[in-house]
C-alpha cells in the first residue's frame, strides 16, 4: 500500500472552485489559454496556488477553445511540440510573477487521450517539455505510451489515475461524450479511492478488476460537484493513513527506493 501520494486537479478552466479545490489538492494543473482560460486567469490562479503552497503544472491542450479541447486534431509532431513549448511557457511567466515555477506538465482532453495512445502525440509532448525545462514531471495516465515517450527523452514520468472517472474493461477511461463519464456521488469515489490505494485495483464498468500503479490522483474541477468529491478523496486517502504531499515528494521516495533517482524540481 502507498504511504504517501499527491491529489491534482484541473483548474483555471472558468469554474468558481478553484480556490475551495486548492485548499484540498497538493498539486493544479493550470489551463494555458487553448482550451479555457487566458493570461489574467493563469496569473490568479498561479498566485493563488503559490499562496496555498500547491505545486503548480501547465495543462497544455489542442486549441479548441470551441469544444473545451476535447476534438482531436491532426497536426505534424512538429506542430505539436511548438503548441505545447508555448502553452508551458505561457504559464511559466505567468506563475513568475507570484515567484512560484512550474513543476510538472499534464495534457488535457483529447490531447491527453490520443497521447495515451499514439507514440508521436507522446512523443511531442515529451520534446516540448524537454525543450523548455527538463526537470518537469512529465504527468499522463497509467500505463500510457506517455510513459515510454518520458523514458525516451530522460524526463521523469508521474502515472495518474481517476477516482471520479469510470474505467472500460480495456483499463481506458470511459469517453467524456457518455452521460456516465464521471462519478459525482462523493461516498462512491470515496470507496474507489480506499480500494485504488488500498490494493492497487479499480473495477471497470463492465466489473473487471484492473490493476494500477499510480503516484497522483486526480480529481475534476469542472463539475458542480467538484468541491464535495475533491473532499472525498482527499478524507479517504488521509482515512487510509496515507499523507498527501507534492508530486515531486511522491517521486523522490520512489527514486530512493529503486535507486533511479532524477532531478526532481
Amino acid at each position: 500500500m502507498v504511504r504517501r501520494i499527491d491529489i491534482n486537479a484541473d483548474l483555471g478552466e472558468g469554474y468558481a472552485t478553484d480556490a475551495a479545490i486548492l485548499d484540498i489538492v497538493s498539486s493544479a494543473n493550470i489551463a494555458c489559454g487553448f482550451h479555457a482560460g487566458d493570461a489574467e486567469t493563469m496569473r490568479d490562479v498561479a498566485r493563488l496556488a503559490a499562496q496555498k503552497n500547491v505545486a503548480i503544472g501547465a495543462h497544455p491542450s489542442f486549441d479548441d477553445l470551441g469544444n473545451f479541447g476535447r476534438t482531436i486534431i491532426r497536426m505534424s509532431r512538429d506542430e505539436l511540440e511548438s503548441l505545447v513549448a508555448y502553452q508551458i511557457g505561457g504559464l511559466q511567466e505567468a506563475a513568475a510573477g507570484s515567484g512560484a515555477r512550474l513543476t510538472h506538465v499534464k495534457p488535457h482532453g483529447a490531447l491527453y487521450n490520443v497521447a495515451s495512445v499514439e507514440e508521436d502525440y507522446a512523443l511531442a509532448i515529451a520534446r516540448a517539455i524537454r525543450a523548455v525545462d527538463p526537470t518537469l514531471i512529465y504527468v499522463g495516465f497509467a500505463g500510457s505510451l506517455m510513459r515510454d515517450a518520458a523514458d525516451r527523452t530522460g524526463l521523469v514520468f508521474a502515472a495518474e489515475a481517476f477516482p471520479d472517472r469510470p474505467y472500460k474493461e480495456d483499463g481506458q477511461l470511459v469517453e467524456r461524450t457518455s452521460p456516465l463519464s464521471v462519478i459525482t456521488n462523493p461516498e462512491d469515489v470515496a470507496s474507489r479511492v480506499r480500494r485504488m490505494v488500498e490494493a492497487g485495483e479499480v473495477v471497470s464498468v463492465s466489473g473487471k478488476v484492473i490493476q494500477i500503479e499510480f503516484d497522483t490522483l486526480c480529481v475534476h474541477g469542472d463539475e458542480p460537484t467538484a468541491v464535495m468529491v475533491s473532499r472525498a478523496v482527499r478524507r479517504a486517502v488521509e482515512d487510509a493513513g496515507i499523507e498527501v504531499v507534492s508530486l515531486a515528494a511522491v517521486l523522490a521516495d520512489k527514486s530512493g527506493k529503486d535507486g533511479t533517482a532524477r532531478a526532481l524540481a
